[in-house]
């Protein structure tokens, strides 16, 4: 069995949801799987002395896991009065209008098609509820639209999948791209050196108490994940799929065709930059 302090970012123990900062909760929706990990992580926000909170990805449309979040909240003294989604994929974001629903609060998003309400969110954007600061960095890579939120006060970073509690992401090509996603992860790295963020609350998997550990791990992964690909190709494996086989094989193959969107990025990143030629 191995030590948790000897893995990337040196993951919380015990169990998933409760409190895990002095101003986040998590509510661990029942969708798990091997894509997934343990569940989505339903992010509850607030400052301790406030009545007032945010929702952070409200998950899958499961009415019982909806209405568990807002139940959490108000047994805490809490009334949901935001919700926020880190991206758009179903797993975050498919249960958001139901849930705005059920607190009669808009959803700012990245994606226009995603939100309800007139507010979106931007890069530098200040997010305020109750005394309680959420600062909008911008992620593009896992998807597009993928956003993560600095919470200052209590030294974290929510990344929804940019940064995954256990394991690495998928790197979801077309939307997804690889080029977008180092930025991103250089950007985190940024928040680790200059802002003061060590804890990690992801979108999928444990809270990490390393931040800036597990950001080198994820940076140092794709460099040795893009140079494996690179010479697969230069060993005659031309195809997404071949590339997969190949890099891939000691993975189960159930997420072979997610790593196949990985590979795909990875492939046109090489392409972009003039490392490696393949046909159309």
């Amino acid at each position: 069995m191995t030590d948790a302090a000897a893995l990337p970012g040196q993951p919380r123990g015990g169990v998933l949801s409760g409190p895990a900062t002095a101003r986040a909760v998590n509510v661990l929706a029942p969708n798990a799987s091997a894509m997934t990990l343990d569940g989505t992580n339903t992010w509850i926000l607030a400052e301790p002395d406030s009545d007032r909170a945010v929702v952070v990805d409200p998950g899958p449309l499961d009415d019982a896991h909806l209405r568990h979040v807002v139940d959490t909240a108000e047994r805490a003294g809490k009334r949901v009065a935001l919700t926020l989604l880190t991206h758009g994929h179903p797993d975050h974001a498919e249960g958001a209008a139901r849930f705005a629903e059920l607190t009669r609060t808009n959803v700012r998003a990245l994606d226009p098609a995603l939100r309800l309400g007139d507010e979106g969110l931007a890069a530098g954007d200040v997010i305020a509820v109750g005394g309680l600061e959420l600062r909008v960095v911008p992620t593009p890579g896992h998807t597009a639209d993928s956003l993560c939120f600095h919470l200052p006060a209590d030294g974290a970073v929510l990344t929804g999948d940019t940064v995954l509690g256990r394991g690495t992401t998928v790197v979801a090509h077309p939307d997804g791209r690889l080029g977008d996603y180092l930025d991103s992860l250089r950007r985190l790295r940024s928040l680790t050196t200059d802002d003061g963020v060590h804890t990690v609350l992801p979108g999928h998997g444990p809270v990490l108490e390393d931040a800036q550990g597990v950001v080198e791990y994820y940076l140092a992964h794709r460099a040795h994940r893009l140079a494996q690909v690179e010479t697969a190709v230069e060993d005659g494996h031309r195809t997404p799929g071949e590339v997969v086989a190949h890099v891939y094989a000691d993975v189960d193959r159930s997420l072979w065709p997610a790593a196949e969107l990985s590979v795909r990025a990875q492939l046109e990143y090489l392409g972009e930059h003039g490392i490696v030629r393949l046909p159309e």
